[in-house]
């Protein structure tokens, strides 16, 4: 007993941290449930990539899925909106309901989904056009913008929220791809918010960032999830801890634990959990 506790120091969320995340915790508990996954399996061809997975993701809450390299967290999350349906010899098992309805009925279109349940890549893929236009591309297909200033003011509004307007506000006909990184990171985040989304996916989203547009886009996601489901991939403990309210641990396909993101850093139920996140496996 006394070497785990010696061990986990290296991971600990420190005492001001944990008291400010359950105040969070507390407040997130209140929240509804936004997703709701039950018995998904799915598939890769014959081989099995996900394992009768269970979890409840809270509105305006940040779900983090933390795990080793192939251990399941992007194939769940592109379940989340329907993303694996474009993979060849990919068989889909289960049920995720979005507040109560099964995503996967034979009803449910996959782009209407995906207006309400956006997605932000590990590396950013802004389109080959102007700053602008990346973000009014949503908002013009899905009819969302009666006129050019109602457009003009969802693109002004996006960016805004992504923290990129004042940066970018006097060259908006400038390409997307002009950008740094972490700026077209935060001009994905815009286009991805710009129809208005309840679920927002982010698959490693800072892992090609350096630290200064990570803490950028981290800030941003505490701002977002006061309106939004976020659910977060990341192979950094640390933001982990920072970002999120409840983190999910994946291993080997299977989802081993559950809960708040300081009771999965500070005491963790299943020893498998302990060894990950102190560090013993990776």
């Amino acid at each position: 007993m006394d070497a785990k506790v010696e061990a986990q120091p290296t991971v600990r969320v420190q005492a001001p941290v944990v008291a400010a995340k359950k105040r969070d915790e507390a407040s997130a508990a209140q929240h509804d449930v936004k997703l709701a996954a039950g018995g998904v399996n799915l598939w890769y061809g014959e081989k099995q990539a996900l394992f009768d997975v269970n979890l409840e993701m809270f509105d305006r809450s940040v779900t983090a899925l933390i795990g080793p390299s192939g251990c399941g967290k992007s194939t769940f999350l592109r379940c989340l909106d329907r993303m694996n349906d474009v993979i060849d010899g990919c068989r889909f098992e289960g049920e995720i309901r979005l507040d109560g309805d099964d995503i996967y009925a034979p009803k449910v279109d996959p782009v209407q989904l995906r207006a309400r349940v956006g997605m932000v890549f590990q590396k950013p893929n802004p389109f080959p056009k102007s700053i602008f236009e990346n973000v009014a591309y949503g908002p013009r297909i899905h009819g969302l913008a009666t006129s050019k200033s109602d457009l003009e003011e969802i693109v002004i509004n996006s960016l805004t929220k992504a923290g990129l307007y004042e940066e970018v506000k006097d060259r908006l006909d400038d390409s997307g791809i002009s950008l740094s990184g972490g700026q077209q990171q935060r001009l994905c985040i815009a286009r991805a918010i710009s129809v208005n989304p309840e679920v927002l996916l982010m698959d490693e989203p800072c892992s090609a960032l350096d630290p200064i547009a990570t803490a950028k886009i981290e800030t941003l996601m505490d701002e977002l999830r006061d309106s939004l489901c976020i659910v977060i991939v990341t192979h950094s403990m640390q933001q982990a801890a920072r970002v999120s309210q409840r983190t999910a641990f994946f291993h080997l396909g299977k989802l081993v634990e559950v809960d708040e993101t300081s009771q999965i850093f500070t005491n963790p139920t299943d020893v498998r959990t302990q060894d990950y996140v102190t560090g013993r496996f990776g």
